[in-house]
């Protein structure tokens, strides 16, 4: 039995409706507080945005600029890149909440024997994410790396958003 084009095409266009209107899944890691998801589900139909790297903002102007003094410790600048991060999305009509892919690039502190400061990095982005206001966890990578572009920095983010 053929479907009236009408009704097919009132029946296709509620179906793309309702297939738009699903929502970003994120999946919890077990029996963990960790503020990361363990994996994100984007359902068909979402775009998404790809931020390039980040880096952090000059904190101290009297600094030398290829010095850590000129951009903070890990946690100063993880905030910095977080910072200009939320101000990117929201100049596309995004949010912090939107993000469901983190990368985060950590060079090693010689204040911390040469690895990377994650207890600082984490303390700049619970500020940012796990919090009432942002509940809303992405799936994250962090690495250790031999160096960034300039010798002050100690923080690169990249992240995917989603639009909801």
């Amino acid at each position: 039995m053929r479907l009236p084009s009408r009704l097919a095409l009132a029946f296709l266009a509620l179906a793309a409706a309702s297939a738009q209107a699903q929502e970003v899944k994120r999946y919890k890691i077990p029996d963990s507080d960790f503020p990361i998801s363990a994996a994100v589900e984007v359902p068909a139909g979402k775009a998404t945005v790809y931020v390039s790297g980040n880096v952090p903002p000059v904190v101290d102007p009297k600094a030398p600029k290829d010095s850590v003094a000129a951009y903070g410790d890990t946690r100063t600048q993880t905030v910095g890149v977080l910072a200009a991060i939320e101000k990117q999305l929201k100049g596309m009509g995004l949010g912090l909440g939107d993000v469901v892919k983190m990368q985060v690039f950590l060079v090693g502190d010689e204040a911390h024997g040469g690895h990377m400061d994650f207890a600082g990095f984490m303390a700049g982005y619970r500020q940012y994410f796990g919090t009432p206001q942002q509940p809303k966890l992405p799936a994250r990578s962090a690495f250790q790396i031999a160096a960034l572009g300039n010798p002050g920095y100690r923080v690169e983010i990249e992240v995917i958003a989603v639009r909801p």
